[in-house]
C-alpha cells in the first residue's frame, strides 16, 4: 500500500568512505567530524524543503548509531527534531574486544581481482553478521569496494585505509574515559528509541543494553539471534521490525 506522507531517504557517505572524498589528515576520521558533517548536510536539507523545523528518523549501524546520538545532542539548536531513532548495535560502552578485533583488518590495503573475490574476503572478518546467502552477500559487498587507485583494473575496499590512524590511537583507558560522554548524550535523547542488537555481539553487551531500556530515552530493545554486530537489516525479520517501528 502506498504510504499517505512521501518518504525521502537520505544515506550519505561518510567522508572517507564511497563517493566521499578523504582527509588530509586522517585525524579528522572521527565522530565529532562526521556528525559535523551530518548536521551541515541536515541544515542543506532544511533549507531545500524550506522548513524551518526538519522532522526526520535516524538509523544508524555501529558507528552510524554514535553519529546519531551527536547528532541528537545538537539537532535541537540547530532545528531539527529527530523523531525516532534506531541504535544497531551500539551504546555508550562499546566492548574492548571488539575495538581491537576491529583494529585487527581495520586500514589494510588489499587488491581484488572483481567483486566476488573481495566478497569472499570480507566474509572471513564478517561472519558474526550471521547467515547470509551468497547472493545476499554479494548484494552487501558490491557497494564496498571501488575502482584500484593503482591504475589497474582491480578493485579495493572503498575506503580510505587512512581511518586506521586515529583508530589505531585508542586505547582501553580512553575507550572507557569516553564512555561518560556518551552516556551524557544518551541520557538526552528525547526520541523514541529502537535498541537492536545481536544477541552474539561482542560489541554491545547484554548489561549495556539492558541500561538503555532503563535510562535516558527508555529504548525498545530487539535482540536477533545467531547474529553478532551487527545485525545487517536485510533479513525479513529485521526489515519487518525495524520497518514497523520507523513507519
Amino acid at each position: 500500500a502506498k504510504s499517505p506522507h512521501p518518504l525521502q531517504v537520505i544515506c550519505p557517505d561518510v567522508v572517507g568512505r564511497g563517493r566521499s572524498e578523504w582527509l588530509e589528515d586522517p585525524m579528522g576520521y572521527q565522530v565529532p567530524q562526521y556528525a559535523a558533517d551530518m548536521l551541515a548536510l541536515l541544515a542543506q536539507v532544511r533549507a531545500q524543503c524550506g522548513a524551518e523545523l526538519l522532522s526526520l528518523d535516524w538509523l544508524g549501524t555501529s558507528m552510524g548509531g554514535l553519529i546519531g546520538m551527536a547528532v541528537c545532542a545538537h539537532a535541537a539548536s540547530l532545528g531539527l527534531k529527530i523523531g525516532r531513532l534506531v541504535l544497531n548495535d551500539v551504546g555508550p560502552v562499546i566492548q574492548w574486544q571488539a575495538i581491537a578485533r576491529i583494529g585487527q583488518y581495520l586500514g589494510r590495503v588489499a587488491y581484488f581481482d572483481n567483486v566476488e573475490q573481495a566478497a569472499q574476503a570480507m566474509w572471513l572478518v564478517s561472519t558474526s553478521f550471521g547467515p547470509h546467502t551468497p547472493e545476499q552477500w554479494l548484494a552487501l559487498s558490491r557497494p564496498m569496494v571501488r575502482p584500484a587507485t593503482d591504475g589497474s583494473a582491480r578493485v579495493q575496499l572503498h575506503y580510505d585505509p587512512a581511518i586506521a590512524v586515529p583508530f589505531a590511537q585508542v586505547t582501553e583507558a580512553s575507550a572507557t574515559a569516553g564512555e561518560a560522554l556518551l552516556w551524557q548524550m544518551y541520557d538526552a535523547i528525547t526520541a523514541r528509541t529502537l535498541l537492536v542488537r545481536g544477541a552474539d555481539s561482542d560489541l554491545l553487551s547484554p548489561e549495556t543494553a539492558r541500561t538503555m531500556t532503563q535510562r535516558g530515552p527508555r529504548a525498545e530493545l530487539l535482540e536477533f539471534a545467531g547474529v553478532g554486530h551487527a545485525p545487517t537489516l536485510i533479513a525479513a525479520d529485521q526489515v519487518d521490525a525495524v520497518a514497523r517501528f520507523l513507519l
